[in-house]
């Protein structure tokens, strides 16, 4: 079982800034890929941007150019730098964790973190 715990999000004026932090209860390197995804009010959860093991990010056409996903191995912890920050970006920021085993995929959740942002 994988616990992941989010945090860093918050109120922000358009334009504004934020990183959000991803911490995995497991070694990060034993993971295949980890994510962020959003859910806004009355719309499905949407991928926002994931990182392989291997650090080959990819991101949704929405946010290219303004957000950046990181991970550190070390900290067992994944970043999701977010800059130009528009009103349309205010959702809960979920922290995912993807691990292929018996050639099976298994997803593990956090329990979001709410970005608002303020026009």
């Amino acid at each position: 079982q994988v616990q992941l715990v989010e945090s860093g999000g918050g109120l922000v004026q358009a334009g504004g800034s934020l990183r959000l932090s991803c911490a995995a209860s497991i070694n990060t390197n034993s993971l295949n890929a980890m994510g962020w995804y959003r859910q806004a009010p009355g719309k499905q959860r949407e991928l926002v941007a994931t990182i392989t093991n291997g650090g080959s990010a990819n991101y949704a056409d929405s946010v290219k150019g303004r957000f950046t996903i990181s991970r550190d191995n070390a900290k067992n912890t994944v970043y999701l730098q977010i800059n130009s920050l528009k009103p349309e970006d205010t959702a809960v920021y979920y922290c995912a964790a993807h691990k292929i085993r018996g050639g099976v995929m298994y997803d593990y959740w956090g329990q979001g973190t709410q970005v608002t942002v303020s026009s």
